[in-house]
């Protein structure tokens, strides 16, 4: 969907004053990314290139595409999204009012590859997030006073904040066919040590293609597994979680932190609980939380056993 992606960005209405360009990462593909970006390349209104990245992973792909590029302002989306016209200018126009706005970030619209299966609701629930579709609500917000964070398919920010903490950990995002992720939300435990702010922007809206493949309760129980083990990466890498807890001093038992077998254990009587009411959204709902735990918990006891095994020998 490359294509579509890049002839939304050429429809973009840019005041003459912003020169802008177009980056396309291309990460080890064996497609023809590079023959789409030639063909666009002539008739394109903004210098429009392509780099190629043999180390795979997304963030290899994000830190080669930021090197390539050294704009005063950063966007990131995705190879599957239309934007909208006003989006690069509502991108920057609060970081370019307000020297105290370090990033941007805005809402990603459902293009439908199916239709929406009825356990996933309407309301921009927390599920939302496996299949990369987010909504703050119709009014701006900082993301720090709210404890939140921008999706890495609709983000900006500024290259003085870049340059100050760096680009994103290769441990974390997408290799291959793997689900890992949480790539964006290291990058942003960084920001706030750092002591940046960012703004949510309604305007910022671009749309999202979600492919039937995804739409699937296996599909979001693979997710929201790969969510719990990158969650414990990223909590080995910043060990305080958004509540202000230490992870890491917490009690563990065989390496997995105590209180989310507690978790584990009140999500399966909810769920079994929402079964017998046959209350088919609240089910998903614990049935993803429950997937989460285990994810989160198997990458500690894996973990555990690990360091354990040399030390202990063979079993």
């Amino acid at each position: 969907m490359l294509e579509e992606t890049l002839a939304s960005l050429a429809r973009m209405r840019v005041a003459p004053e912003i020169t802008w360009d177009v980056v396309v990462v291309d990460n080890n593909s064996t497609d023809d990314t590079a023959e789409v970006v030639r063909a666009s390349q002539a008739r394109y209104p903004a210098p429009l290139y392509c780099v190629r990245e043999e180390r795979q992973g997304k963030s290899f792909a994000l830190n080669t595409g930021l090197t390539a590029s050294q704009s005063t302002f950063v966007l990131f989306t995705d190879d599957d999204v239309r934007v909208e016209p006003g989006w690069l200018e509502a991108s920057i126009a609060p970081m370019m009012a307000d020297a105290s706005i370090d990033y941007t970030g805005g809402p990603v619209r459902p293009i439908w590859g199916a239709r929406r299966p009825r356990w996933l609701g309407d309301d921009r629930a927390d599920l939302w997030g496996a299949i990369a579709i987010l909504d703050y609500g119709p009014a701006p917000l900082v993301f720090e006073e709210q404890g939140r964070i921008p999706i890495g398919a609709n983000m900006a920010v500024r290259r003085t904040l870049i340059d100050a903490i760096g680009g994103f950990a290769p441990e974390l995002g997408r290799k291959g066919n793997s689900l890992l992720g949480q790539e964006q939300a290291e990058f942003f435990c960084r920001t706030r040590a750092h002591g940046a702010r960012g703004l949510y922007v309604p305007d910022m809206e671009l749309h999202h293609h979600v492919p039937a493949r995804r739409l699937t309760r296996r599909y979001f129980r693979q997710w929201w597994v790969w969510k719990g083990i990158s969650r414990a990466r990223l909590h080995r890498m910043h060990p305080r979680a958004d509540s202000g807890v230490d992870i890491q001093a917490i009690k563990r038992i065989r390496g997995v932190p105590r209180f989310m077998i507690g978790e584990m254990l009140r999500h399966t009587a909810r769920l079994v609980a929402s079964l017998v009411r046959r209350d088919l959204r609240s089910s998903v709902e614990h049935e993803m939380m429950l997937a989460y735990y285990a994810g989160y918990a198997w990458e500690d006891w894996r973990r555990h056993e690990g360091r354990r095994r040399p030390a202990n020998g063979p079993r």
